[in-house]
């Protein structure tokens, strides 16, 4: 009783609700009027024939008539009568067997189940509730967000403020209801004990929502994301403590893919004073040649983690053949990797331009990230508004075989696919794989389910929008400690586990046994990359891995102690 007093009370406190329940009420009347004129004028024909009736059997025969029972046991005999009777008979029809159950349906049955729902979603938490990350809104980036807070075994909750929302709560997410601009929803959702305010909206609604949660709690760290530049002081100013933008990050990361001929390797990740980095090796005397054969560890100290081979991650094996289009992922001092770089990199110059396909935010900062590195592009866009330097822009559809071309696409060693259409960018990577077969294809993912379909359309490397905001939340909220080679591939720190502690590596056996690779170990705040397979690892400290999403969440499985921060 105490549920159903609760939905009634939720079914009425909404607005459109009772304007629904309005509707449905003067419907019935109608109806009841409708019913009662018939019983009526039933009465007066049926005088008219010389017969006599109650008036309940007036309001019987009229039932029967509309609902299209019809038993037979009272009819008309005059022509009049039939001819009221059709009429009863169809109305009855068009009101009761179609407008009543689209009305019912529409203005009471589907409100009523989002008042079910609606009951069973909390509007507070436990007052026990602390440690936990609140979000305030679900879009790709906050899915592949929760996913990675389920994997690291943080709490969190989804703050939901209207009806349309509550799909979230079917769709197993931790929700609570409540208005983001409402100080008191924040109380509810005890703010004060939060480990961090996570808000990707737009950046007005971000700010909104920092300047609200400040209202009620100080000390609660604020995460917003960004979508233009001059909003990062703006969003500081109303609270947050960390402003995030994800489509200059983006870039950033698609410039770095982008190695063209450059011989250099480059950075990706930093743990105390070991570098991991990844370099191409295109006319490098590495061409032909296993791991076994170029014993690079031996030779300049580097670790291989790992080989890109057309975006595809292979693991460090020793038979593993180096190609043209192998790009390596290392491991080592600064000393190291310039050894290596000296050793067997000779610069190669690059003179033609690195196509961009889009110049929406994530195009231009891939552009000011290649332009810094002192390398030359073109940026393909089809919209006239954002065309910023006409040297620098092709105006025209990338679909165009004449538009690539001006954009130098017979030329170039790099296509860049920035859009923000996951079709169209699915689209043009079969397109400008077949234009240039031997080119590096860099494309940009909104949805994580079409990394893999990118792939097999001929791209080399496939970076997450999703993903990457993800990563970089989580590396804010405290898991400074992992670090996106690509998507879907980590390099994460955790404790020593006390199974493998006083073991040797071979010991371990990492590898087999969770798909991951052992990159280093941390002890007493210095790095050291492993090079002896019989050494043994600390009693204490923390060990660095290399795995894709599978081979981490069995690590952090197997080894559950060491999965939380």
């Amino acid at each position: 009783m105490k549920f159903l007093l609760a939905q009634l009370l939720y079914l009425l406190r909404e607005r459109p609700n009772r304007m629904n329940l309005v509707i449905l009420a003067r419907f019935l009347l109608t109806l009841i009027i409708l019913i009662t004129i018939y019983s009526i004028l039933f009465h007066y024909i049926m005088e008219y024939e010389g017969r006599y009736y109650s008036w309940v059997t007036g309001f019987y025969w009229t039932l029967t008539v509309m609902t299209t029972l019809g038993f037979g046991d009272i009819t008309f005999q005059s022509d009049l009568g039939k001819l009221f009777s059709m009429v009863v008979l169809l109305s009855g029809v068009f009101f009761l067997l179609v407008l009543l159950p689209f009305i019912f349906v529409e203005f009471f049955y589907a409100p009523w189940i989002r008042a079910q729902q609606a009951a069973r979603a909390p509007r507070q938490l436990p007052k026990k509730m602390s440690g936990h990350v609140i979000i305030t809104h679900l879009d790709n980036v906050t899915r592949a967000l929760i996913e990675k807070l389920k994997q690291y075994q943080y709490p969190y909750v989804l703050l939901i403020n209207d009806l349309s929302a509550l799909a979230s709560h079917d769709a197993e997410y931790r929700v609570m209801i409540g208005a983001l601009d409402n100080p008191k929803t924040y109380q509810l959702a005890r703010v004060d004990k939060a480990l961090i305010v996570v808000t990707t909206g737009n950046d007005q609604l971000n700010a909104n929502v920092a300047a609200t949660v400040r209202e009620v709690c100080e000390h609660v760290p604020i995460l917003a994301t960004a979508n233009f530049e001059a909003s990062v002081d703006i969003l500081e100013l109303a609270g947050c403590n960390h402003v995030l933008q994800l489509g200059e990050m983006m870039g950033q990361a698609i410039a770095r893919r982008a190695v063209g001929d450059e011989p250099h390797g480059y950075p990706i990740g930093q743990f105390g004073e070991l570098l991991i980095v990844e370099t191409t090796v295109r006319e490098t005397q590495l061409v032909g040649h296993t791991l076994r054969e170029l014993a690079l560890r031996e030779q300049v100290g580097v670790n291989v983690l790992g080989l890109w081979q057309r975006g595809v991650f292979h693991a460090a094996q020793p038979e593993a053949l180096i190609t043209e289009s192998t790009i390596l992922v290392m491991a080592g001092t600064q000393a190291q990797i310039g050894a290596f770089r000296q050793r067997f990199h000779k610069p190669q110059p690059i003179h033609a331009p690195i196509v961009i396909i889009g110049a929406g935010r994530v195009g231009r900062a891939a552009a000011r990230a290649l332009a810094e590195r002192g390398l030359d592009y073109r940026i393909v866009e089809k919209a006239p508004e954002r065309i910023r330097d006409p040297q620098k822009y092709i105006l025209g559809d990338a679909a165009e075989l004449e538009v690539l071309e001006r954009a130098g696409i017979r030329e170039t060693t790099v296509v860049i696919i920035t859009t923000h259409d996951d079709d169209l960018n699915i689209y043009l990577t079969i397109y400008c794989r077949r234009l240039r077969p031997e080119a590096q294809i860099i494309s940009r993912a909104n949805l994580e389910r079409n990394v893999a379909t990118l792939h097999r359309a001929g791209a080399d490397f496939v970076l997450s929008y999703a993903s990457m905001g993800a990563n970089a939340i989580i590396n804010v909220i405290g898991r400074d400690n992992i670090l996106m080679v690509a998507e879907g591939l980590d390099i994460f720190e955790v404790e020593i586990p006390r199974e493998l502690a006083g073991r040797s590596i071979t010991e371990c056996d990492i590898r087999n046994r969770t798909g991951c690779t052992l990159v280093g170990v941390r002890q007493n705040g210095t790095v050291s990359t492993v090079s002896d397979p019989t050494e043994r690892l600390p009693s204490q400290g923390r060990i660095i891995l290399i795995g894709d999403s599978a081979a981490e969440k069995r690590f952090l499985k197997l080894y559950k102690h060491n999965g939380k921060r």
